[in-house]
């Protein structure tokens, strides 16, 4: 009988790991495969999943024996807590283990969208030489506005000031007292997103949220701005997005998260012909070492909830 099945991809070393302990089921690709997946589901105490398995409805009732669940990663969107706490099922992220690779990715796409030179390859193959044209901006002197003050934020937080910039922060969750507002100015959601330079999202996907970043937010924000979304996909109005890069009311963006994912032909059609627009597949938090480090962290929380130390 199989007691660990893992959904998605997962570091090898941690994958042998459970195998040392246990009958493991891994494939990387095994979210996309519903029929399989409900009838591995049926008997087994554990499983291992990232983004793109929902932990709900169906799949969630048909596992009659399943004790936890270890997500790799932090986000919890895509597995139905209240059905997990009302059986008993323990549930755990990978918190902090990914942290280090997405704030890198928030601090480089910066740079890359403020300084503009890296869009030049077109024109430098076709025998063009524009220099004049590429002058872009240094991070060093500008406002970085976090949009959530959560742990990988304060992350961004302390990244941002060593390179100079300065850091105002929204977030109604965390205390005006909280030590963590040292060196960070804390505003209300509108001023933020009209005096950052550059705006990094750090929220949860909720009913609260879905959609704050839309139409409105983007008429607040400054015309040279960027933004940065690694956070969830639904935050932020897509449409609205496109409609402010393209009317030039938007210096760049970068987005890593999407409404639906993953992003297919005819969801990208949205996005074709939009400037200054960086698109990546929901790997912010994906690097060779913080794989390794929240393969590992998950791998140990599921075998210590499977021999009852959690």
């Amino acid at each position: 009988m199989t007691d660990i099945v893992i959904t998605e991809f997962m570091d090898e070393a941690a994958v042998a790991a459970l195998k040392a302990r246990y009958s493991v089921h891994h494939d990387p690709d095994l979210f996309g495969k519903p029929d399989e997946l409900a009838r591995l589901m049926v008997d087994i105490p554990a499983l291992i999943v990232r983004n793109q398995t929902q932990v709900r409805g169906a799949l969630l009732a048909g596992a009659k024996n399943l004790k936890v669940v270890g997500r790799l990663g932090v986000g919890l969107d895509n597995i139905d807590m209240e059905a997990c706490s009302a059986r008993g099922i323990q549930v755990f992220p990978a918190t902090g283990a990914n942290s280090l690779s997405v704030v890198e990715y928030v601090i480089g796409t910066a740079m890359t969208l403020l300084r503009g030179a890296y869009f030049a390859n077109a024109a430098m193959l076709a025998g063009e030489f524009p220099k004049t044209k590429l002058i872009g901006r240094e991070i060093a002197g500008k406002r970085m506005g976090l949009v959530g003050f959560g742990a990988i934020a304060r992350d961004v937080a302390r990244h941002a000031k060593a390179l100079g910039m300065t850091v105002a922060a929204y977030d109604p969750y965390v205390s005006a007292d909280a030590p963590v507002w040292q060196g960070v100015e804390k505003l209300e959601l509108d001023a933020l997103l009209a005096t950052s330079d550059v705006i990094s999202i750090h929220l949860p996907l909720t009913p609260e949220t879905r959609g704050v970043i839309g139409e409105a937010a983007f008429a607040r924000m400054k015309p040279d701005a960027i933004l940065i979304n690694a956070a969830r996909g639904g935050i932020m109005d897509e449409a609205a997005l496109v409609a402010a890069l393209k009317g030039g009311r938007l210096g760049g963006a970068a987005l890593d998260v999407f409404e639906q994912e993953p992003l297919k032909a005819d969801g990208a059609k949205l996005f074709a012909g939009t400037p200054n627009l960086i698109l990546t597949p929901h790997i912010a938090g994906n690097t060779v070492e913080s794989n390794g480090r929240v393969s590992g962290l998950v791998a140990e929380r599921v075998i210590a909830a499977l021999e009852g130390r959690a």
